[in-house]
């Protein structure tokens, strides 16, 4: 049985806020740990990817979404921690 997250395991971003319901595998099933922005077909879309460069990626967004400083910066401070890249 696979774990099922609440968040992705990649950019920490709340899965019930994924458009697509999740990323997916490669057998096209629905992916219980990253979203569709991250992951697709098995695979990460950012594959060259390392947390801080994700952390400035999301903050970048968030801040364009209307967020502030500290918002965005609280919201991607858990990035390094996540499954993706505890390797």
């Amino acid at each position: 049985m696979e774990k099922t997250y609440k968040n992705c395991q990649s950019c920490d971003m709340p899965l019930e806020k994924d458009p697509a319901g999740g990323g997916t595998n490669a057998d096209g099933s629905k992916s219980t740990m990253y979203c569709s922005y991250c992951y697709q077909n098995g695979a990460f879309t950012w594959t060259d990817c390392t947390a801080p460069q994700m952390q400035e990626f999301c903050k970048k967004k968030l801040r364009e979404m209307g967020y502030g400083r500290f918002m965005a910066w609280f919201y991607t401070s858990r990035i390094p921690m996540l499954e993706r890249w505890k390797k």
